[in-house]
C-alpha cells in the first residue's frame, strides 16, 4: 500500500510514525506521468501498516492513499452464446 506525500518532510515524518509502530516503511521519490520538473515529483510511502493508519498519516499531511497496486484482477465472463440461425419475423408458410 501506497501514501503519496508532496513534501519530503512529511513522507519522512509519516515513515518515522509508521516504523516506531513496528511496521515497515519506504520512502522514494514518485514520477508522475506528464511531471517534467523535477523538483515537484511527490513522495511515495510504501509500508504494511494497516490501511486505516496510513489513510489517517495520508489525512494529517495532505497527500493521498495509492490503492491502484491491490486492485483485484477482474473476472473473466465466458461469452454468450449466439444463434446458429437468423431469426425469423415472418411465419412459414
Amino acid at each position: 500500500m501506497r501514501g503519496i506525500f508532496f513534501g519530503e518532510d512529511d513522507a519522512r515524518a509519516a515513515a518515522l510514525a509508521l516504523t516506531r509502530g513496528g511496521f515497515e516503511a519506504t520512502v522514494s521519490r514518485e514520477r508522475l506521468a506528464g511531471e517534467d520538473d523535477d523538483e515537484d515529483h511527490p513522495w511515495a510511502l510504501v509500508t504494511d501498516a494497516p490501511m486505516i493508519q496510513l489513510e489517517m498519516l495520508v489525512e494529517t499531511y495532505d497527500g493521498w492513499l495509492d490503492l491502484d497496486d491491490e486492485s483485484p484482477a477482474p473476472t473473466v465472463v465466458p461469452p454468450l452464446p449466439l444463434p446458429d440461425q437468423p431469426k425469423r419475423i415472418k411465419r412459414e408458410p
